[in-house]
């Protein structure tokens, strides 16, 4: 194993006869912030809690800073931060209280507890909530006492799991300024899983994309667009039937294409050139066309490419 941050070689999980994960490897270097990218059921949520010791792999070896999972698992506890979609505060307590609670389990003395609070509570902009209940947050309040949380007893390496899930967006900025922060001041390592895209595209210098269990790519986000070397066509439909009869007919002229709801991705090396051959094409069968554009490839259509399916 080598000495990142996180080392995982040939990690499996087996639940009776079903493999949610097939053989992982991954390094990853201090400081990073890491994007994990997948369809629903593809493995993440695996993964992620065996690299935050709540699940044991069936096989192979996970190392975090330079600590091992499976036989020290305490010690990586006290090493990682984590901040899960449901992490189950009490609501009746204060963020303050909540705070001063987090920082006395990890071994702080009283008056250590209190500054450290109220310093988190500072940086993330809650001095105004601080005495108030959890219950009375906001969406976006709730995911900053969240996060602060899991960074009470300053960890070297943090996973957050779909942090700005369900935040509009302005709120979903601000918690990306946040993590960016955190990263910059601190060098704190940040593994996270999102289904936004344009999140790991802003965020991450590394990603990896897992399906069925196995990570079928992986580099920076401008990487792995300029990896597709093609133009993107969206051919938008009045509704997904009609998009699958167009998906049936343009991949019997052996195109490469995926569907999103009523679009239909198509990728090619000439985007104007096809386009012309296709439009045609669809108005013989009566599929009617009520949107169109031609792209450079965005990290959404890797993700589609790859998997067949949209991020969710």
């Amino acid at each position: 194993m080598t000495n990142d941050a996180i080392a995982v070689e040939g990690v499996k999980k087996q639940y009776g006869q079903f493999e949610a994960l097939r053989g992982i490897d991954l390094q990853i270097p201090y400081g990073e912030i890491f994007g994990f990218l997948g369809p629903n059921g593809a493995g993440k949520s695996t993964l992620i809690q065996i690299l935050t010791t709540l699940a044991l792999p069936t096989s192979g070896h996970v190392n975090i800073a330079g600590i091992d999972v499976i036989a020290h698992p305490d010690d990586v506890r006290f090493t990682i931060g984590v901040a899960l979609q449901d992490t189950g505060v009490d609501p009746l307590l204060t963020g303050r209280e909540l705070l001063i609670l987090q920082a006395r389990l990890f071994g702080m003395n009283k008056k250590a507890a209190m500054e450290r609070a109220s310093e988190l509570l500072h940086q993330f902009g809650l001095e105004e909530a601080a005495d108030r209940r959890v219950k009375t947050y906001s969406g976006g309040m709730r995911r900053r006492l969240d996060l602060s949380l899991s960074l009470v007893h300053r960890p070297k390496i943090l996973f957050l799991d779909e942090p700005t899930t369900g935040l509009d967006p302005q709120n979903r900025l601000s918690l990306w300024e946040l993590l960016r922060s955190i990263n910059q001041e601190t060098d704190t390592t940040i593994f996270l899983t999102t289904q936004y895209l344009e999140e790991a595209d802003a965020l991450c210098g590394q990603l990896a994309i897992i399906d069925h269990g196995q990570i079928i790519e992986r580099g920076s986000p401008q990487a792995l667009k300029r990896k597709m070397r093609r133009d993107v066509i969206d051919f938008e439909f009045m509704d997904r039937q009609t998009a699958e009869k167009a998906f049936e007919m343009v991949t019997s002229k052996e195109f490469a294409c995926a569907i999103a709801d009523e679009t239909l991705h198509v990728f090619t090396e000439n985007g104007a050139q096809d386009t012309r051959i296709l439009l045609p094409l669809f108005e013989e069968c009566q599929l009617e066309v009520v949107g169109l554009k031609v792209t450079p490839p965005t990290l959404d259509d890797v993700f589609i490419q790859l998997t067949g399916q949209e991020a969710k």
